[in-house]
């Protein structure tokens, strides 16, 4: 059976049914959203395991998003490498992806980009295409902080329970800053990946020596205070601009640390 125009062509049985993991990721969201919302069980527990959950969410369809602009940009072997299942086993790391970003979350309140796709360029049609496999990931966790924080400027939060909203604008707010942070132009982020095609010979052998140790950089460089408060503070502006409340965000994080 054909899917979006030819879609398939090239990729084997069942390439693009999503994994039970993904289902049952996408289940434990919805779940904790509905307790939340009708206020069962813990208010912190079920914030930090809607925001956790809302996240490898958000990390499966970022990378999913990267292998299908890969798959229709001409390298099927994301098909074969089982990308486009969205099974964060795929794209993650148990350390690096999971257990460093939520580490992250805890102390310092940014999301980090934590999975990867490994897309073949030589078989993309165009320097383009390559460009837009980079750009579709960061554009996704803008869609997804859309997605959360407009229903919460339009409610304003008034309907449902305050609990739901705090920890959707906490969500929400984590992908913004997953989003301008992957946007930087660093090797091995989505930002440098997008200039990497056009960049020289020489410069695309520099990046590429850079880009394994790209994040742990970024990292490093954000615990200097100086640069942490730019970076917060253009992540702060956005949210401003799309008017959500920075009260409501900072209480889903005092509910996300549950413990505490």
């Amino acid at each position: 059976m054909s899917w979006g125009g030819g879609l398939t062509v090239g990729a084997p049985r069942g390439a693009f049914r999503p994994s039970v993991i993904f289902l049952c990721l996408v289940a434990l969201f919805a779940a904790t959203g509905v307790m939340l919302w009708v206020g069962f069980g813990s208010v912190g527990l079920n914030v930090f395991l809607f925001v956790l959950a809302g996240w490898l969410v958000s990390l499966c369809l970022h990378e999913y998003a990267h292998a299908l602009v890969a798959f229709k940009g001409g390298d099927r072997s994301v098909a074969h490498k089982g990308y486009l299942t969205l099974n964060p086993l795929l794209y993650s790391h148990p350390l690096l992806s999971i257990a460093l970003p939520l580490l992250i979350i805890i102390i310092g309140g940014i999301g980090l980009p934590g999975g990867a796709v490994q897309v073949e360029r030589h078989a993309l049609r165009s320097k383009l295409w390559d460009s837009l496999v980079s750009l579709c990931g960061p554009l996704v966790n803008v869609a997804f902080a859309i997605v959360l924080i407009v229903p919460v400027v339009v409610t304003g939060g008034t309907i449902g329970s305050a609990g739901f909203w705090a920890g959707a604008a906490l969500l929400g707010f984590l992908q913004l800053t997953v989003a301008v942070l992957n946007l930087l132009p660093v090797p091995g982020l989505d930002g440098g990946n997008l200039i990497f095609p056009w960049l020289s010979p020489q410069g695309q052998r520099g990046f590429a020596n850079v880009a394994p140790y790209g994040l742990l950089i970024v990292m490093a460089v954000l615990f200097v205070p100086q640069i942490n408060r730019i970076f917060f503070t253009v992540v702060y502006a956005i949210a401003d601009v799309v008017g959500l409340s920075p009260q409501l965000y900072a209480q889903g994080y005092d509910l996300f640390r549950f413990w505490s």
